[in-house]
């Protein structure tokens, strides 16, 4: 789909350490630099199909509507860094775009993904996949090292506006010295734990800020589908000997999700 990096890998033993202590790694090459056209492209492609009253990063299920967004998820080397971490056998069940146009003043407080997520065990894993040049100047997702070795935190409700999400971990719960921005390259991704602390600021910069999300578990991992009646997976490596989970066609051609959640079902005559 897109021009791969020459510098792809598996992950070394010191960075599988550094994900089980620090609960994040970062920096990992995927495509390469005569790629950034490419993923610019399939961005405002994506994007230019929502109406102008829909906000993109209130959409989710991307890997159940578009093909071209499946194929993105299905790259290689990314299910390589993943299967680093999460074994042979792993599922995906979540596809995002985090978007920040220039001088956006929309905030991600800080939080935990498991508070959102019913799913046990907790053993997901998000990749971050940077589609542009992403740094504290434009508001490069920052996280909270060794902060998912700490439990859940105490979230509170907070409905401002321009907060992308209505659940925050108060500062005081912070150790700031443990604040860590992932700055990225386009083409570059992280990975994080689902219990590690992570927001980011607003964008006040000239430059866009987006990344694709792509959330993967191990096959044994459940939802419970009295809280996401929603939840469904597509196997990403492996097999699924537990079939714990309602299952999601593969696209077959190019769907667009409106809201957070909805049954690939919904897709099938955008097709």
């Amino acid at each position: 789909m897109f021009k791969t990096s020459s510098n792809v890998r598996r992950l070394s033993e010191n960075e599988k350490t550094q994900y089980k202590s620090d609960g994040y790694i970062t920096g990992l090459p995927v495509f390469a630099n005569e790629a950034r056209d490419d993923l610019n492209e399939f961005f405002t492609s994506l994007n230019s199909r929502l109406s102008s009253d829909i906000d993109i990063n209130q959409t989710n299920m991307w890997h159940k509507a578009s093909l071209n967004f499946y194929n993105l998820c299905r790259t290689p080397a990314i299910l390589d860094y993943v299967e680093d971490l999460l074994g042979p056998n792993f599922f995906q069940w979540g596809g995002q775009f985090f978007l920040k146009e220039p001088n956006d003043g929309s905030v991600v407080p800080w939080h935990q993904d498991s508070q959102y997520w019913p799913l046990s065990p907790a053993k997901s894993v998000t990749v971050w996949l940077a589609l542009y040049d992403t740094d504290e100047e434009n508001a490069a997702m920052k996280i909270v090292k060794k902060s998912h070795n700490q439990g859940m935190f105490n979230h509170i409700t907070n409905k401002a506006t321009n907060l992308v999400l209505d659940q925050e971990v108060s500062k005081d719960q912070i150790k700031e010295e443990n604040i860590v921005s992932l700055n990225l390259k386009a083409g570059e991704m992280s990975l994080h734990d689902d219990g590690l602390l992570h927001g980011s600021e607003a964008n006040f910069s000239s430059r866009r800020r987006c990344g694709v999300t792509m959330r993967f578990a191990p096959v044994n991992v459940k939802a419970d589908l009295s809280i996401w009646p929603h939840f469904e997976t597509q196997l990403a490596r492996g097999t699924d000997n537990f079939k714990n989970n309602p299952t999601a066609e593969i696209p077959r051609g190019e769907g667009t999700p409106i809201k957070k959640f909805q049954y690939s079902k919904e897709f099938v005559n955008q097709w």
